[in-house]
């Protein structure tokens, strides 16, 4: 028997993944075993482009405290998690696809063996394109941003898998469903 895999996809603000992976969502083939985790998170439901569902400050700590999440994370002045669901569902050997945090990936590859990130990647050029079209941060912010992407160049681990989104929606989303599918590795 196969062990399921846990595709914990990242990458630098902007760069494609909430789009990606909404494009996987709505592509996937019916037959395949893979499902999608959402990330609770402590911001309003329709803030920005990402799937998630919202928690005051008070809940997410509540459902902390009572070990509701498989992993939790904090970043940019709010806080993220991941529900125990995955556990149950990488038990039954269903393949399972989350939005990561790069920061949290040590830990998480720790935690979960079966962990394979996936790196969603785009030319500087494009992401500060698409940030600056975004409106949401000053023109420091964006350098700030476009400095951390730099970084995950640099990005090291053995079941890495990299994806260029430089082009259109389709091709990337394609490619991003293939690896969830198993026919790239």
């Amino acid at each position: 028997m196969t062990m399921a895999k846990l595709f914990y996809v990242i990458g630098a603000s902007g760069v494609g993944k909430d789009s990606l992976l909404d494009y996987a969502r709505e592509n996937i083939p019916k037959n395949s075993d893979l499902v999608f985790s959402h990330r609770y998170i402590t911001r309003v439901a329709d803030a920005g482009n990402e799937n998630h569902v919202a928690l005051s400050e008070k809940e997410f700590q509540r459902r902390l405290d009572m070990g509701c999440f498989a992993m939790n994370w904090d970043s940019h002045d709010l806080h993220y998690g991941i529900g125990i669901g995955i556990n149950q569902w990488l038990a039954k050997g269903l393949n399972v696809a989350m939005n990561g945090s790069r920061a949290y990936l040590a830990r998480a590859s720790q935690k979960y063996h079966e962990l394979h990130p996936v790196l969603i990647r785009v030319d500087q050029d494009i992401l500060r394109k698409r940030l600056e079209d975004r409106g949401r941060e000053t023109a420091e912010d964006i350098d700030k941003r476009l400095e951390r992407a730099r970084a995950l160049d640099d990005l090291q681990h053995s079941k890495l898998i990299v994806i260029n989104n430089d082009g259109d929606l389709h091709q990337a989303g394609e490619k991003l469903i293939d690896v969830l599918i198993g026919k790239i590795s």
